[in-house]
Order: structure tokens, then C-alpha cells, then sequence
């Protein structure tokens, strides 16, 4: 390479897409890898979000005197795993391709191709116990509960820390002993021709806390919203994606779309509980699909929307109900989920909580840390924590009883490290429809309709 300047602007080996051959090239790919970092050393905007920004700017500064050039394969490799896809520096960063700006930089994305190239440093045992979240549930579903059990056991935890590289400490979710799918299919919501939304529940709902999405179904169809659920979905790949197992994203996603389109092209909206999921479907598939399936992935992202977003779009119609017969009043603080953020719909969730009588939540737009499987790692227990600590501090600092999120690994986060569990905006909609909910409903709000 030369040893001139380095061009802040594209090189020759710039790309997002992995149907590309330049994607794959490591010698086009070390040179974006230049180039972003020169950058980022010299923008700073983001050393706040995670500790790739501040290693980098510490080995250029302390070890290689201001040169870019300098860093070593080790060095970068360090950089890259301490990205836990937040997302968040491409949503402040000025440079981006989503902002239309000639630098085309988008550092998530170069991490992700970076993982695609080279590959995971993640055992294959971490993987494998992280990247499917299908199989782990199938898998602890079939222990009849030894699972959560055993998840609880000091010795075995022990023992999943030094084989599978799952701290000792982490808080893991209790896995259900029966799925959203089967409560689905005995509601006769799988049934039928294609209504006016069919539900992406996600993996984390279908194995884990198949609550949430039973009240997001009572709250649609509360509000007169035909729903339909369908078997058979799967993951959405985030979780092999993160180790840059891109054939496990397309197998999951292929299987998805054919079970999907079929109600798109009937004309019903694809509605999504988890914002990292949600973000998948409509931001990463479009980029990462191949053929066929990627044109499909371009139709069906214009039919998706997060569940406080549709609800939300409906919220001047006459079927929205907000006869609430309880509330949790003015004591509710609302945690901004980062791929929520990412996606640009602003916060529908909370902002419906405000039809509540009385309700007027507290925003916390502090990243919380946990960012998929990361915070489940023994590399990245501790740094989650520290990272979300100020998302912690904003929601004990706003006073409130009942916390909210839309995203269900958050709210684990919070559990643990902040001693409450945050409710998913549904859930809470769900309570305040009931008169027992939380108590006697307030007078009604002046309803002030929300921002972002």
C-alpha cells in the first residue's frame, strides 16, 4: 500500500454485499479496514458507543504514533470483536450511506464482512450453543425443564463457562415449557386465509417468554386487527450473522420467506415483537440475500413494521380502543432499544404508552449493554455491563415502578444489573385494558401524541 495519505474517500475495495467478489477479497477488504479506521481516528465522534472506538484510537495513538498503517492482524482482530452490533456509531456517524455521504462508511457492516472473510473467534462450541437459538430451544424443551434447572447449578454453570464460553454469571433466560406456535395453533391463529397482519414473533418470544406474544395478540385484536401467526418461522439469523456465518442467515431466511411472502403478496403487514429482529427483516436481508430470495426480502421489507409501529399507524382510526379500565400512572420509564433506533421509526411503543390515563414515560436512550449473545460471553459479561451502566443509572434515576422495553433481551439485561425487569410496551397496553391491571384508571390525558 502506499505510504501517502490515506483517502478518506472509497477504495477499490469498498462493499456491503456479499454477492460481490470484492467482498470476499481480503486485499480489498484490508484497504476499507485502512481507510474506516483513518476515519474514525480522525472523526472521534464515537468513542462512547463500545470499546472498539477507544482500543482503536489507543493502539494508533500509544503504540504506532498517529499511523493507521502500523496496526496488526492481532490489533484489528481486537478492534472487530469488541463490536457487538449496537449500531449506534452508523446512526450518529455522519459518513454513512444511509445519510447519502461520499465516504460510504459503515463500520457495523465492515465488521460483519470482516467476520464473513475471515471468520469467528468464537469456538465452535460457543457457536453452536449460541448461533441457533431453534435448536437450543428444541434441545430444552426436550430436558422437560432440566435446562433451566441445571442453568442455575454453580458446578454447571462452571462447566458451560469453561466449554462453551458462557459466563458464569450471566443471567440466561428460562426457556418455556411450551411454545408461541403450539399456544397459536390451539388459538386457531394459524389457521385461515392471510389477514390483515400475520405475526413474526420471533425466537426469543417462541422458546423464552411466549407471554409477550400472547399479549400482543390480545392488544391487536383488541383494537380490531385481524392477526394471523405461522407455523413454522424461524430465527431471523442474527445470532449465526454475528459470528459471520452467513449460510445459517440465508438458510434461516429462505425458510422464513417462504412461509412469509405468501400473506406479503396477500397484502398484510409482517409484524415483529423484537426490534433486532424487526431490523433484520427490513434493513439486513435486503443486503445479504442472494437471487431470488433477495428480491423477495425487498417486498417484504416494505410490509414490515415493529408492533408499537403498526399500532401506532392505527391509533386515529375508529376500531383504536383506548378505553383503558387501568394504569400504571406517572411513574414509567421507557428504554429506547438501539436496533430500534437503528431502524429509524422512532419509539411507537412508548408512545402509545401515553394513551394510558396518567402515563408519561421517562426515555432512557442509553445503550444497555447486552446486543444479542455478547453479553452472554465471558468476553463480554463484564464489558456489558460497564457499558450499559448509564442505561441502568437513567432508568433507577427516573423514579419509576414500572420500567419498559421493546426489546426482551434488554429487559434481561436490566433484570440483572439493575435489579428490575423491564415490561414490553405490549404487555403493559394488555395490563391497562384489564380493571385489575394495575388499579383504578386515572382521568383521561390530553393526548399530546409523541415524537421520534
Amino acid at each position: 500500500m502506499s505510504d501517502g495519505p490515506i483517502s478518506y474517500l472509497p477504495s477499490d475495495g469498498l462493499s456491503y454485499d456479499p454477492t460481490e467478489a470484492v467482498y470476499w477479497d481480503e486485499a480489498a477488504l484490508a484497504k476499507e479496514l485502512e481507510r474506516a479506521f483513518e476515519v474514525c481516528h480522525g472523526c472521534r465522534m464515537c468513542f462512547k458507543y463500545c470499546d472498539s472506538f477507544p482500543t482503536l484510537f489507543r493502539f494508533i495513538d500509544e503504540r504506532h504514533g498517529g499511523d493507521v498503517r502500523k496496526l496488526t492482524r492481532a490489533e484489528t482482530e481486537e478492534v472487530v470483536d469488541h463490536c457487538f452490533q449496537c449500531k449506534l456509531c452508523e446512526v450518529q456517524c455522519p459518513y454513512t450511506p444511509r445519510d447519502g455521504h461520499e465516504f460510504q462508511l459503515d463500520f457495523p457492516k465492515l465488521v460483519h464482512r470482516y467476520n464473513a472473510v475471515h471468520g469467528s473467534r468464537r469456538s465452535w462450541l460457543q457457536r453452536a450453543a449460541l448461533s441457533d437459538p431453534d435448536r437450543t430451544g428444541a434441545a430444552a424443551r426436550a430436558s422437560f425443564g432440566l435446562a433451566n434447572a441445571m442453568n442455575r447449578v454453580a458446578l454447571h454453570r462452571w462447566f458451560m463457562e469453561k466449554a462453551l464460553g458462557i459466563h458464569r454469571d450471566k443471567l440466561l433466560p428460562d426457556f418455556a415449557a411450551s411454545t408461541f406456535e403450539r399456544w397459536a395453533t390451539a388459538e386457531g391463529l394459524t389457521d385461515g386465509e392471510p389477514g390483515e397482519v400475520v405475526l413474526f414473533s420471533t425466537c426469543y418470544v417462541e422458546h423464552n417468554e411466549p407471554e409477550v406474544g400472547k399479549d400482543t395478540v390480545k392488544v391487536l385484536r383488541r383494537n380490531g386487527v385481524e392477526v394471523r401467526c405461522q407455523r413454522g418461522l424461524q430465527c431471523c439469523g442474527m445470532p449465526a450473522w454475528e459470528s459471520g456465518d452467513l449460510a445459517t442467515l440465508r438458510r434461516k431466511a429462505h425458510a422464513n420467506l417462504d412461509r412469509l411472502m405468501p400473506h406479503v403478496e396477500a397484502g398484510a403487514k409482517v409484524v415483529v415483537i423484537n426490534p433486532t429482529c424487526s431490523m433484520m427483516l427490513r434493513r439486513e436481508w435486503p443486503e445479504l440475500l442472494e437471487g431470488a430470495d433477495r428480491e423477495r426480502s425487498e417486498r417484504l421489507a416494505g410490509a414490515v413494521m415493529d408492533a408499537g409501529e403498526y399500532l401506532w399507524s392505527i391509533r386515529n382510526e375508529a376500531r383504536f380502543d383506548a378505553k383503558f379500565a387501568s394504569s400504571p400512572g406517572d411513574k414509567v420509564a421507557y428504554h429506547a432499544p438501539c436496533h430500534l433506533r437503528a431502524q429509524g421509526v422512532g419509539f411507537k411503543g412508548r408512545d402509545l404508552l401515553r394513551k394510558i390515563p396518567g402515563v408519561k414515560p421517562a426515555t432512557v436512550m442509553e445503550c444497555c449493554g447486552h446486543d444479542g449473545t455478547y453479553a452472554m460471553t465471558v468476553d463480554g459479561f463484564e464489558p456489558s455491563a460497564r457499558l450499559g451502566k448509564k442505561a441502568f443509572e437513567g432508568m433507577a434515576e427516573a423514579g419509576a415502578e414500572i420500567w419498559a422495553t421493546d426489546c426482551p433481551l434488554a429487559a434481561l439485561q436490566f433484570q440483572q444489573h439493575a435489579g428490575v425487569k423491564p415490561m414490553h410496551p405490549m404487555s403493559i397496553l394488555a395490563r391497562a385494558y384489564e380493571p385489575d391491571g394495575f388499579g383504578p384508571a386515572g382521568e383521561a390525558q390530553d393526548e399530546g401524541e409523541g415524537e421520534g
